[in-house]
């Protein structure tokens, strides 16, 4: 289980660095991550998407991030509470 979390941890850290990296190259001007790259990681680490957003300021208008990183979050802790009750021994 150990491992588990220390995975989840550098999905979420680099969801957030993601956002980081877009919203930077969207002020640049330079090529830009896809939007689904995004959510993609977003799904993987929703921790780090939400912070992402937050911190800087991006995908915040737009309606699918809106929508779609709620519906993760949820999915997140339903998985979450499946395997902290599920018995593995």
């Amino acid at each position: 289980m150990p491992y588990i979390l220390v995975f989840y941890i550098l999905l979420n850290i680099f969801s957030f660095f993601l956002y980081g990296l877009d919203k930077y190259k969207a002020r640049k001007e330079k090529w830009r991550i896809k939007e689904n790259t995004l959510l993609f990681f977003s799904f993987l680490g929703i921790i780090g998407g939400f912070l992402g957003m937050s911190v800087f300021h991006h995908k915040t208008k737009k309606k699918k991030f809106r929508i779609l990183l709620p519906l993760f979050l949820i999915a997140e802790a339903v998985i979450a509470c499946l395997l902290l009750t599920h018995d593995f021994s």
